[in-house]
């Protein structure tokens, strides 16, 4: 059993004991640290509003690197959740007249119930098969939310209210609202930090890696696969819900194809497959939008470049070719 037992299990099995902050290694505490650092300090320097989308944007891209960094299921529809997660939080707050952090989890129970039953069908087919259903699934999406009455087509859901947390905490200041999205992201975050790190992830990324190997283990690498898209699409749930609070509105943006490829593109600048790739990814790619925003579509050119830029010469994204280089996991 010990020649044919998986790399990334026999890694962790071998692993030294020492000493580690939430598991993470020595290395990923001390970068988990500094975003924390950075997460607590940003609001004396930056806009709030600003702040929040990044936060809501590094958490889609970090439920989206889960299912294909750690799973090797590459979504071309992972919009699709994102979105229905912002509608759906969008109506029961402004409808219902729930507190936001119900809004928020309907939101995010919604998106991963849809994911699982699309999932159960996308994992079953092999190969580029996937892919190409997830981006029907997405097109799918796209236009349910575009003809359902209750999203009001083009216009969307506008004007949802905030709302106040456990109906104690009115959440219309923004710095108050800023502390509850860092919350809700670095709780998503440390959740999919310790699913990667746990027994679990470590046969994730052994299918990933091997399929075939992991099949002849005795794993039913579709169960694997399946919990772990219930798990990406209700966080991708969760980010859009957030999102939708901070904004006060749901469109068909956030369901649409171009926030799929968002999510890719900032997956993979920061690095397919790191833990803090997507949170750097988001960043950047949340930065050029509204610093270059003056420059209308030339943004987009931009980011074009950048893909192309890091497809060619980052083949691991920033942080990826960065632990490369210091021979650390980030």
């Amino acid at each position: 059993m010990d020649s044919v037992t998986s790399p990334s299990i026999a890694a962790t099995a071998q692993a030294p004991r020492q000493f580690r902050l939430l598991s993470f290694s020595p290395a990923q505490s001390i970068a988990f640290v500094l975003m924390l650092a950075v997460i607590l300090l940003a609001p004396t320097v930056g806009y709030p509003i600003f702040l929040m989308k990044i936060l809501c944007l590094a958490l889609f891209a970090c439920s989206f690197n889960l299912l294909g960094g750690y799973g090797g299921l590459i979504s071309f529809g992972h919009a699709a959740y994102f979105g229905l997660g912002a509608y759906i939080t969008a109506w029961v707050a402004k409808n219902w007249g729930v507190s936001p952090e119900v809004a928020i989890l309907l939101g995010g129970l919604t998106a991963g119930g849809v994911g699982t039953l699309f999932g159960w069908v996308a994992i079953r087919r092999p190969g580029m098969f996937f892919p190409m259903i997830t981006l029907a699934v997405g097109q799918m999406v796209y236009f349910f939310c575009l003809q359902a009455p209750f999203t009001n087509g083009e216009d969307g859901i506008q004007k949802v209210p905030r709302g106040a947390l456990f109906g104690l905490f009115p959440l219309d200041n923004n710095l108050v609202l800023y502390w509850v999205i860092a919350a809700i992201f670095l709780a998503g975050f440390l959740l999919m930090h310790r699913v990667v790190h746990s027994p679990f992830g470590q046969v994730l990324k052994s299918i990933r890696d091997n399929e075939p190997r992991a099949i002849s283990l005795g794993y039913e690498t579709a169960h694997y696969k399946l919990i772990t898209t219930m798990l990406a699409t209700t966080i991708a749930g969760i980010a859009g819900g957030s999102k939708a609070i901070v904004f006060g509105i749901a469109t068909l943006a956030d369901v649409g194809f171009a926030t799929s490829g968002e999510a890719l593109l900032m997956t993979l600048v920061g690095g397919l497959g790191t833990i803090f790739g997507p949170v750097v990814g988001a960043t950047i790619v949340a930065s050029m939008e509204n610093f270059l925003s003056p420059f209308g579509a030339w943004v987009t050119v931009a980011q074009g470049v950048i893909f192309v830029v890091c497809v060619l010469m980052f083949r691991s994204g920033l942080i990826g070719e960065l632990g490369k280089k210091l021979k650390i996991s980030l």
